[in-house]
């Protein structure tokens, strides 16, 4: 039978190996309540909104500054700290230079190391490239938003470990069929320019067509042509 003694070791390891387990996961429901608050359904954000309450944003990032995802971190918690960070990042961006019209309108906007990680400091393009494009999940590229209207909506709804998978499915098939971000009309594709900018990572395990197709309710035959749309890069203000 277990002493006392033996069982409070016991316990202790336990809660210190849990607690480690468990630890530095950030709460995303601040991000979660600004979106629902400041973004419509249709991904229009209203920024003036926004900077009123520039400093809970600010407050979000921080916390994500303080909690890095680690090799504790399972790859649905990793995703959805980026996709969020990335997003979060990139309407503070703006909120820092507005009122303008298009996020290329500020200078070195996704190249800027400005964004602090711990020790470090990181870019967008870091986190877009040099992160969420090594997790082989070309979903990102409908998740992260730019600020412009024909980039992928940006939702109204932060990204958890328990909704990633969700809310990746939901955001390729938004994306994929908006008339304003690709058209399909009988055996011709007019997609986004950015099946083109990151045609490897959409093409990795066969055709950009395939790719389409598990998105669309009518697929793509093989002789379909496909061509690229022009990207239009206005802020995406409400």
């Amino acid at each position: 039978m277990l002493n006392r003694k033996t069982i409070y070791i016991f316990l202790v390891l336990t809660v210190g190996f849990y607690g480690t387990l468990f630890a530095n996961k950030p709460d995303h429901s601040n991000w979660d309540k600004l979106l629902q608050t400041y973004v419509d359904d249709a991904g229009n954000v209203d920024y003036k909104g926004f900077l009123t309450e520039r400093e809970k944003l600010q407050d979000y990032l921080d916390l994500l500054e303080e909690t890095i995802p680690d090799a504790n971190w399972t790859q649905k918690e990793t995703l959805a700290y980026y996709i969020n960070l990335y997003n979060a990042a990139t309407v503070a961006l703006v909120l820092d230079h507005y009122p303008v019209q298009s996020i290329k309108e500020i200078p070195n906007r996704w190249k800027q190391k400005w964004i602090v990680l711990g020790d470090k400091t990181t870019s967008l393009n870091d986190i877009e490239h040099k992160i969420l494009r090594k997790m082989d999940e070309p979903r990102i590229h409908f998740a992260i938003n730019c600020a412009s209207y024909s980039c992928p909506k940006l939702l109204n709804q932060a990204f958890t470990s328990d909704n990633v998978e969700r809310l990746l499915d939901k955001a390729s098939v938004d994306f994929v069929n908006d008339p304003k971000r690709n058209r399909f009309e009988g055996d011709n594709a007019e997609l986004s320019q950015i099946f083109k900018w990151y045609r490897p990572d959409f093409t990795e395990n066969g055709s950009l067509r395939s790719y389409v197709n598990q998105f669309v309710e009518n697929p793509l035959g093989k002789a379909a042509k496909i061509s690229f749309m022009d990207y239009d890069w206005r802020l995406n203000e409400k």
